[in-house]
């Protein structure tokens, strides 16, 4: 312990030496903030000396050069600016002196409190990045990274994307920013529409106080992105569809036409190659110009179809991007043109059942009776001559040859194409049976447009059948008959036609039969009368056959037959309609002429109107630019074709040909002609205006200036590509053009400012730049042309004053709270002087209050600050009582301020939130014990009080009291309802009502148990709410009332009420209730008798009471009380209730009284002795008067040696019934003192004295702890 001492007195034993203690700094460091003012308040120096000399403060060093010291303050002010971004940390040497000592030194470290004074600043600038077309979704393009040097929050930086160029909705999407500055692919790519994307990133800290106000910094710049082509598209085919002809038996080698593919990707521009994917024909591709040439034998007898479909394949040299053939495919529909190349041959058949993919025939047998008339056909003979040609190469001619020649003609004597050939008698008496059983004759057909393989021979044997001599005979031999074709059956061709029979009698009746029997298919006869009638008019068809032959017999009784011709003529009717051979797919280059051939046959009978065809064009787009010649069918254009005047994309022109014959009625038949024309590179760019004049504004690098325009009429996208590029001249280096591709047939080119140069408006001599934007056709054969245009790009002045909020409108703002009000509640405007001005507002703070005091972020939510100054209401949870007045710090942005401050100042709005009546009254939580003791409780005494809030304010925030039952629920459970027995008073107080429970009527003293009042709260608006709480008031009856005598008298013991209370509660810790003080009745006393009675209640805040019984153990157990009591006069303690006692009882209690006497008379004299040897304190009470008073009962002396029982340890106080209330109220003295003096109360009913009693109730402070009585049974 004393090596501790030593260095503590060794300071003290130092001072008294010198005399006098130098001051010392018990400061080692301070904070100072970066954005202090100059000459504001840093810090302050503050030295101690115990001396209390005047000190004189100084600063030396390196650093102290940023701060200015008064000497006799120590108030340390910054004389040169901060940053901590510089210096975080600061070292000065401060000196103290006190005039007496030398003068104290040592180090002070300043630290630099960090403030948000630095804006995000972009790293490893420029950004420029250049991605291919084919990126996959949601991949990383380009992360950028802004640093802050400030700290905390201020030091986050967060991103986005507040730009895109080229504008569009769909752009504004295309890309992401992520926290960590990554800059993500948000869409799909692809060169052919944006060949390059300019981003505007903003970086903006996490905000900090700058100045004492919450500041955001914030920064932008732009990321420059160049899109790669790649080879992704499939290669295109240029002037789709492709039809051309081609003759058979061509030579090997003959080209058909020509197909051109390009590859859609521009920039690739890849080889294509060609090749025909049909397998087994006639036809090679060239595989790098795509020239269609054939390839093999061309039959167009041998082909399924003369229009033969290719299928031709372009493919690009080089995989794809995706690892695959670029390859594209297209129809071309080939027409191989008939040659007359096949003569005619012979069929055995009969039409319309023929095959001629069967081999001809060269023989053929048939029979014919003798003599038979001329032109009778022979019979059973079936011949078909057919020529596979086409058109006019399918005719051809009949004749015969052959030693029976003469005798027999053929019929017909020419056919086109395919016809039913028969063998007719043309010299009767040349049939001879007689001479010959069998004839012979060859028929043949000459093709006269083939002269090298002209003729086919078809024999035929014909066998003659003999007849009898005696036949009946016809006037004519022939007869010619005609009939119109489709004539319906039973149309009479011949109405008799009769033959004569010399025989008579039945050899004389003769009947009629067409022969040959395939002929009545078409016709019939009428057996009796010979009239000829159509069978079957449906088979009656010129084009098929135009003349029949039928034998005519008539047959006599005798079965002798006679014979004739019957030639009938099938007469034309115009039921064909013109057939049109061939089809029309014409390709040509444009500025050429069109010349072409529309050939068509009619197959109604040749030579009459029926068959004669005209031709014209039908009215259509173009049938002003062709014309035909009326009767041959030749059209040609009428001036050279102009690919540029198609509006169709393919460049097709359709003409409608229409073919008709001059028959009644006409019939007609049309056709397409299809002239595809070819573009060629014929048109230079064209730009959509004579001149171009732009603007924008300086220190803006990257920054688009506007857009020209240049069309190219040639129609394909090969020949109308433009590229866009500045010729050289003055200034022409601070801008950039790209070239887009809007739309087919129209480029755009978007001229930017270098992105690596800055335009400064005030050392421009001229605030414009003439430039010079040429357009160029890039078409590889006409590569060069070109044309241009003036360009005028103005250089405007940037936008640098900040805009100032009106204070009109921040004057305050009332809304109604629980979402009755919605949408605009106000609106703040603001002003620039820049007449170039974008005007939005932004919140910055929130802040909620609820009268004077802070409500917290719970308001944070319910109102919006719109970029336009709408503040809106954004909640529905507004709420008076939370939240009274909300406090928006906002501000004013100028978008188009390029330099300066963007920012008016900070201002606040505050809107405040008007109450309605929304809250139901609340009781608050009630911590204690109510009591009435009926005996003391006058009318309009309290008895409890009961709290109650409500949220609203004013009117709904008023709350009245009322009670709205009263029930004594009595100790065996009973329950009793009162009526007016019990009262309330509202009281207001501050953020609350009382309501104060005062009785009615008086109380019955008898009663035991408790009331259970129900109070109601009632708020003071419509509609009005209420809330309920049940109070229990516990009721002390007259069985605890305790009767204390003096020996003192009346005037004493009101004068020492005060003390004896004291006591009283020291001893039971329970509320003292005083009924009365009086004097003793009973004259009978001696001298030594009680003089003075105090009756009272004992009674805990918890409702519990002491009875006689448990009082005298109380006191008993502390010695000290009762000594003080003994002490104040107190003699005897007895109930309240005093019967007036008998001769018996009354010794009885002489000697009891005696005995208790002499007991207690003996533990005081034990205590005193006690007291005397370990207490001054104990033994001065021990020499009191009081104690040497003689007994009042049995006037004896007091034997100090006797013990009375009051001991403490002389009974024993844990069987009482345990009590838990263990802090009681003192009652209050001045309701006592005040009175002292002027009452002597004689009569316990004197409403004065028992309202003085009760007023030493009210509690002031628990001030007693009684630890041995811990719990309660109620």
């Amino acid at each position: 312990r004393m090596a501790w001492r030593s260095p503590v007195l060794l300071p003290f034993l130092l001072v008294a030496v010198s005399g006098n203690t130098a001051p010392f700094f018990n400061m080692t460091f301070v904070y100072v903030p970066e954005d202090l003012e100059l000459g504001q308040h840093a810090f302050q120096l503050t030295a101690i000396d115990i001396d209390g000399d005047p000190l004189t403060y100084s600063i030396s060093g390196p650093e102290a050069f940023y701060f200015s010291v008064d000497a006799q303050t120590g108030n340390v002010t910054l004389r040169n600016s901060l940053d901590r971004e510089l210096l975080a940390r600061l070292t000065i040497i401060v000196k103290v002196f006190d005039q007496m000592n030398e003068a104290v030194s040592r180090k002070l470290t300043i630290i630099v409190e960090d403030r948000n004074d630095n804006a995000p600043v972009f790293q490893h600038l420029p950004y420029e990045a250049s991605i291919p077309e084919n990126m996959t979704l949601n991949s990383t393009i380009y992360t950028v990274f802004a640093n802050d040097s400030d700290t905390g929050n201020a030091s986050k930086v967060s991103y986005s994307i507040e730009e895109v160029i080229p504008d569009s909705t769909k752009n504004r999407w295309l890309f992401y920013i992520l926290p960590n500055g990554n800059v993500v692919l948000n869409g799909s790519l692809d060169y052919a529409k944006n060949t390059f994307y300019q981003l505007k990133i903003l970086a903006k800290d996490g905000g900090g106080i700058l100045h004492n106000m919450l500041t955001f910094q914030q920064s932008s710049t732009y990321l420059s992105l160049t899109i790669r082509d790649l080879p992704n598209l499939d290669p295109r085919f240029l002037n789709e569809p492709y039809s051309g002809s081609v003759p058979e038996n061509c030579a090997l080698g003959t080209t058909v036409l020509t197909v051109t593919a390009v590859d859609r990707d521009t920039r690739v521009n890849d080889e294509i190659f060609y090749s025909i994917t049909n397998a087994s024909i006639p036809f090679a591709i060239n595989a790098t110009t795509g020239t269609i040439t054939v390839s093999g034998p061309l039959d167009r007898e041998q082909l399924p179809n003369e229009e033969v479909l290719l299928e031709v394949m372009a493919r690009e040299k080089n995989l794809d991007i995706y690892g695959k053939v670029a390859q594209a495919s297209t129809l071309v529909q080939v027409v191989v043109t008939d040659v007359n190349d096949n003569k005619p041959q012979f069929y055995h058949c009969s039409l319309p059942n023929c095959n001629f993919f069967t081999s001809a025939q060269n023989n053929f047998r048939g029979n014919i009776i003798e003599h038979s008339s001329s032109r009778l056909p022979v019979s059973n003979l079936s011949i078909v001559a057919h020529d596979p040609d086409k058109g006019i190469n399918s005719n051809y001619e009949l004749y015969l040859q052959g030693p029976n020649a003469s005798a027999f003609t053929v019929s017909p004597a020419k056919i086109v194409g395919t016809g039913e050939v028969q063998l007719l008698v043309q010299d009767p008496s040349s049939v001879d049976y007689e001479i010959s059983h069998v004839m012979v004759v060859q028929i043949i057909a000459n093709d006269t447009g083939n002269p090298t393989d002209c003729c086919s021979t078809a024999t035929v044997t014909i066998d003659l059948i003999d007849s009898n001599d005696h036949i009946p005979e016809f006037p004519q031999s022939t007869y010619n008959l005609k009939v119109m074709e489709n004539s319906p059956a039973g149309t009479t061709i011949s109405p008799n036609i009769t033959a004569y029979d010399p025989d008579s009698g039945v050899l004389g009746q003769i009947t009629y039969e067409l022969l040959p029997e395939s002929i009545r298919k078409i016709f019939t006869v009428n057996a009796t009368t010979g009239a000829v009638l159509v069978q079957n008019g449906s088979l009656l068809d010129r084009e098929t056959r135009s003349i029949y032959y039928a034998n005519l017999q008539a047959k006599d009784g005798g079965n002798l037959v006679g014979t004739t011709v019957l030639e009938i003529t099938v007469l034309d009717d115009n039921d064909m309609a013109p057939i049109i051979t061939g089809s029309y797919f014409i390709s040509v280059e444009e500025g050429q002429n069109v010349r072409t051939q529309i050939q068509a046959i009619d197959n109604d009978e040749p030579g009459n109107r029926n068959s004669q065809l005209g031709f014209k064009i039908l009215p259509g787009p173009f049938s002003n630019n062709f014309t035909i010649n009326a009767t041959t069918g030749e059209m040609h254009s009428k001036e050279p074709l102009d690919r540029e005047a198609l509006e169709d994309e393919r460049g097709q022109m359709v003409v409608t040909v229409e073919v008709y014959d001059h028959g009644m009625p006409q019939l007609s038949t049309s056709v397409n002609v299809t002239i595809t024309v070819g573009d060629m590179n014929d048109n230079a760019p064209v730009f959509l205006n004579q001149s171009y004049e732009f603007s924008v504004f300086e220190d803006s690098p990257g920054s688009l200036v506007g857009e020209v325009e240049a069309t190219d009429a040639d129609r394909t996208e090969i020949n109308s590509r433009i590229s866009f590029l500045l010729q050289r001249g003055s200034g022409s280096s601070n801008f950039l053009i790209r070239s887009s591709h809007p739309q087919p047939g129209y480029y755009g080119g978007h001229l930017f400012v270098d992105p690596d140069t800055s335009l400064d408006y005030d050392t421009l001599q001229q605030k414009f730049f003439s430039l010079v934007v040429l357009a160029e056709n890039t078409a590889a054969d006409n590569m060069g042309d070109t044309t241009n245009v003036s360009v005028v790009v103005h250089i405007l002045d940037i936008n640098d004053e900040p805009p100032t909020i009106l204070p009109a409108s921040l004057q305050d703002v009332q809304v109604s709270e629980n979402g009755t009000q919605q949408g605009l509640v106000h609106t703040v405007v603001a002003s620039d002087p820049d007449t170039n001005h974008l005007l939005v507002f932004e919140e910055l703070a929130v802040a909620c209050f609820k009268g004077a005091s802070s409500a917290g972020e719970v308001c944070w939510d319910w109102f919006m600050l719109a970029p336009n100054g709408s503040v809106l209401v954004n909640s529905s949870d507004i709420d008076y009582e939370l939240c009274d007045s909300v406090v928006l710090t906002l501000r004013a942005e100028d978008l188009y301020t390029k330099k300066g401050n963007h920012y008016s100042q900070n201002e606040t709005l505050r809107i405040v939130i008007t109450d309605v009546n929304d809250n139901t009254p609340l009781f608050l939580p009630i911590l204690e014990t109510f009591v009435v003791v009926p005996e003391i409780s006058p009318v309009d005494l309290q008895v409890a009080t009961v709290k109650a809030t409500d949220a609203d304010s004013e009117l709904r925030g008023t709350i009245t009291f009322s009670i709205v039952s009263v029930v004594l629920v009595e100790d065996n459970g009973v329950s009793r309802p009162f009526e007016n027995l019990f009262k309330v008073v509202t009281t207001p107080e501050q953020d609350s009502y009382v309501g104060s429970i005062q009785v009615a009527s008086n109380l019955d003293g008898s009663l035991k148990g408790q009331y259970q009042v129900t109070v109601e709260a009632r708020d003071g608006e419509a509609p009005a709410h209420t809330a309920q709480t049940v109070l229990n008031i516990f009721t002390v009856d007259q069985s605890y009332r305790v009767r204390l005598q003096f020996m003192t008298t009346v005037d004493e013991v009101q004068s020492n009420s005060e003390n004896i209370k004291v006591a009283l509660t020291t001893a039971t810790k329970a509320g003292v209730y005083v009924v009365a003080i009086r004097s003793v009745e009973d004259t009978r006393a001696s001298q030594g008798e009680a003089k003075s009675v105090m009756e009272a209640y004992f009674v805990y805040s918890n409702g519990t009471a002491l009875d006689v019984n448990q009082l005298t153990v109380l006191i008993q157990s502390d010695p000290l009380v009762l000594a003080e009591l003994v002490n104040l006069g107190l003699a005897v303690i007895g109930p309240g209730e005093v019967v007036k006692p008998t001769r018996e009882t009354e010794l009885i209690g002489i000697i009891a009284g005696l005995v208790a006497f002499l007991l207690i008379f003996i533990l005081i004299m034990i205590l005193v002795l006690v007291l005397t040897t370990r207490s001054p304190t104990v033994q001065s009470l021990t020499c009191h008067p009081s104690l040497a008073r003689a007994n009042p009962m049995l006037n004896l002396s007091l034997d100090p040696s006797h013990d009375l029982g009051f001991h403490e340890d002389s009974i024993s106080v844990a069987s009482m019934n345990s009590l838990d209330e263990n802090a009681v109220n003192a009652p209050g003295d001045n309701n006592l003192k005040a009175k002292q003096d002027k009452e002597q109360l004689m009569d316990p009913t004197n409403e004065e004295v028992l309202v003085a009693a009760l007023n030493l109730k009210e509690p002031t402070k628990p001030v007693y702890i009684n630890n041995t009585f811990t719990t309660t049974d109620l």
